[in-house]
């Protein structure tokens, strides 16, 4: 796993990476702004500068933050096709916060190999905790799994032996 996801938050990141709990607060705010995009239907550029104004930036790994907003965006309907087959129910059967996560958990898995897919998983999961339903860290935890053995084979290989 790469220091700037395993490392404390405390911790001081190596010269020129983010630190792991700028990430995470990326995720975080990252999340919400597909949330709020879900219920409010703007464009991702005018959220993304709301939300950019609106909270302080100074410990959040923003580019970052506008890589997953955007990258979510751009690729959703391949997201949710890549998602589908692991529901049992339609997509608009599930809960909008949980839909985000594990949209956002699908694209780090397929786009951003440089985070250690269990990385992905835990984080998703820590979302779900502090953001979702009573039981939908479950749900995220076993989507982003089935998810991670399809998008990540050569990294999860080594866990099935």
């Amino acid at each position: 796993m790469s220091e700037q996801d395993t490392a404390n938050p405390s911790d001081a990141a190596p010269s020129g990476q983010p630190r792991a709990g700028d990430r995470r607060r990326a995720r975080a705010l990252a999340l919400q702004a597909l949330y709020h995009r879900h219920f409010s239907k703007s464009p991702i550029n005018d959220i993304e500068a709301e939300f950019m104004v609106d909270n302080d930036m100074s410990k959040v790994d923003s580019a970052y933050f506008r890589d997953l907003i955007r990258g979510v965006h751009r690729e959703q309907a391949e997201l949710d096709r890549l998602i589908e087959p692991f529901l049992d129910r339609s997509l608009d059967e599930v809960d909008p916060i949980e839909l985000a996560i594990v949209r956002l958990g699908t694209y780090e898995l397929k786009s951003r190999i440089d985070v250690p897919y269990r990385v992905v998983i835990n984080e998703g999961i820590e979302l779900a905790k502090r953001f979702g339903g009573t039981e939908g860290h479950k749900f995220v935890n076993s989507l982003l799994d089935k998810l991670s053995q399809r998008l990540r084979l050569a990294e999860t290989r080594s866990r099935q032996g």
